[in-house]
């Protein structure tokens, strides 16, 4: 922890834009360094054009396999293009409108020429693909759309980031992915130059150039995912931090279409985010599940010694896709909004979802949540780390919510039907509203009654140091290798390597007892794994299971 963790950002803490921006355009990627090349992760590609990571080559190149990839897979509908407001997501929107235009593929790019946050263009690709209609969404046949978000979501004001969503409106799968990374890699070394493209302003002009109302599209169909009306009968008093981010005039727009005493607490946009306190790391980072990153807004409900200013206050990263909840008790912890949103949607304010409706979780999810969806009497679909698995179920309806522990949630229409399939920040920060204005107590209220009812946790992340060899061991293991029978001193229950709730492979081991779990993955950026855990005893107790997973998994690589 840094010492000037949650203070506010200094001179020094900001960036050149300028600068980075120059290193965009005139700097050459290596590839004889594998920080240098294209890479896709859970949610596209990211790097800083500093590090050579993220830099006009990579973009034109990735571009170029996005257009190769779509017309592989017969995808000949539109492709929705929207992006965030970090420095690098301009110039990078413009290099690939360069290389969609001269490869006459329809763009429709957002009609304010403005930013636009993940969720508007997840919701965009579904509705032109047949969501909110009774003849559902189609992900085959001729006319489907598809998308680009330029985002590296939460990550520092130095970072870019790229991502690939297809017809079904989520991310991209691995299939996907390798294969346009593999592809961008191999254009780089061909010689990206050589890549078809038009000037910017020739692509803007473009008879394939389209412009969508991204914002009015999203804000006037939330009235079909959302009880807005109740919001706005009971008088909910909500603060917005946009944090600086694509959702900056979203905000204001929802507030006065729905009538609601809305207000948005910092419409500042910078790509400095000067306006920011820095994370556990002084770094500058739009985390809005961090408490030091939200320690302004969370100071402004908390720390007046008077009343808190609004009922709900909320933030989101800078591309919209996080959400964070903070009541007059402080920012609430991600897992346990979760719960609390699970809890409300399922416990009857849904009816329109099928008694058959599951709940989607990540497998280091909190337990809380595998607890209150026993009692409601729902099937937990217990999925791999990624949004991309909860995909199929939101769009045949089949899982009703879909929650990472990172703050990434997003959920039905209240028809059954699908909303969006990839992370909703303001959707889960406007529910928020929703629960206060028709229980009459706040989600920090209600997540004490899921206390009281079914235990009190302790939950943490820790990293610890594993070789490349020993990452690659971890991601293969079998659940034979693992030998212990006990967990700080309880009986194991299971011992997972595929996710229960599609066979999936967790890349990783997840161990259980009665009453507490450790999952461990390795880090795909540093030389750790990533060790989950958490204990319904005690935070002594969390402790001894995170002391017992390190032995577990050391036992195990060894083997």
């Amino acid at each position: 922890m840094d010492p000037r963790a949650g203070t506010p950002a200094q001179p020094s803490d900001l960036i050149d834009v300028d600068a980075l921006v120059g290193a965009y355009y005139d700097t050459e990627p290596d590839l004889d360094d594998p920080g240098q090349r294209v890479v896709f992760g859970t949610s596209g590609h990211r790097g800083s054009a500093f590090d050579g990571a993220f830099n006009e080559a990579h973009i034109a190149a990735t571009t170029q396999a996005i257009v190769e990839y779509r017309r592989a897979q017969g995808t000949d509908g539109p492709l929705f293009i929207g992006r965030d407001t970090h420095g690098l997501s301009e110039p990078a929107f413009r290099t690939a409108l360069e290389v969609l235009a001269a490869h006459e593929v329809e763009v429709h790019v957002d009609a304010r020429d403005s930013w636009t946050p993940t969720p508007a263009v997840s919701h965009a690709i579904l509705r032109h693909n047949g969501a909110g209609t009774s003849a559902g969404v189609r992900t085959q046949g001729p006319g489907l759309a598809d998308g680009i978000v330029v985002t590296p979501s939460h990550n520092p004001p130095r970072d870019g980031g790229f991502k690939y969503n297809p017809p079904d409106g989520g991310p991209a799968g691995s299939e996907a992915t390798g294969w346009i990374a593999d592809r961008a890699n191999a254009i780089l070394r061909e010689g990206w130059k050589g890549v078809r493209r038009v000037p910017v302003e020739q692509a803007l002009a473009a008879s394939t150039t389209r412009k969508h109302d991204y914002l009015t599209a999203y804000v006037d169909d939330l009235a079909n995912v959302l009880d807005l009306e109740a919001v706005r009968s009971a008088g909910v008093r909500i603060g917005a931090d946009p944090l600086g981010g694509a959702s900056v005039e979203y905000w204001g727009a929802i507030g006065e279409r729905y009538g609601l005493d809305l207000t948005v607490v910092n419409p500042e946009v910078d790509p400095r985010w000067s306006f920011m306190t820095l994370d556990w790391d002084a770094k500058i980072r739009m985390d809005c599940s961090s408490p030091y990153a939200m320690a302004s807004l969370v100071e402004r409900m908390t720390g007046g010694g008077g009343a808190a200013p609004y009922d709900i206050a909320t933030g989101n990263d800078a591309d919209s896709d996080r959400h964070g909840i903070v009541t007059a008790d402080g920012l609430m912890n991600p897992n346990h909004y979760l719960a609390v949103a699970i809890s409300y949607l399922f416990g009857g304010a849904r009816p329109g979802w099928g008694e058959g409706t599951a709940v989607g979780k990540t497998l280091v999810s909190s337990g809380l949540i595998d607890r209150v969806v026993a009692s409601l009497g729902r099937r937990l679909v217990e999925v791999p780390v990624g949004f991309k698995w909860f995909v199929p179920g939101l769009v045949d309806g089949s899982v009703g919510f879909g929650g990472e522990e990172s703050a990434g949630a997003s959920f039905l229409r209240t028809d059954g039907t699908v909303w969006t399939t990839d992370k909703d920040g303001i959707l889960l920060a406007l529910l928020a509203s929703e629960i206060t204005a028709r229980t009459g107590r706040t989600p920090s209220q209600l997540h004490a009654d899921l206390v009281e009812q079914h235990g009190r946790s302790w939950y943490a992340r820790v990293d610890a140091a594993a070789t490349r060899e020993e990452k690659k061991t971890l991601a293969a293991l079998s659940p034979e290798q693992v030998t212990a029978t006990t967990l700080a001193g309880q009986d194991i229950t299971a011992r997972l390597t595929r996710a229960p709730g599609n066979d999936a492979a967790i890349g990783g081991l997840k161990v259980t007892t009665a009453d507490a779990w450790f999952a461990a993955r390795p880090s795909g950026t540093e030389d750790v794994y990533k060790i989950y855990a958490e204990s319904f005893v005690s935070e002594e107790h969390l402790g001894e299971v995170q002391a017992a997973a390190k032995q577990v998994v050391s036992d195990a690589l060894q083997g």
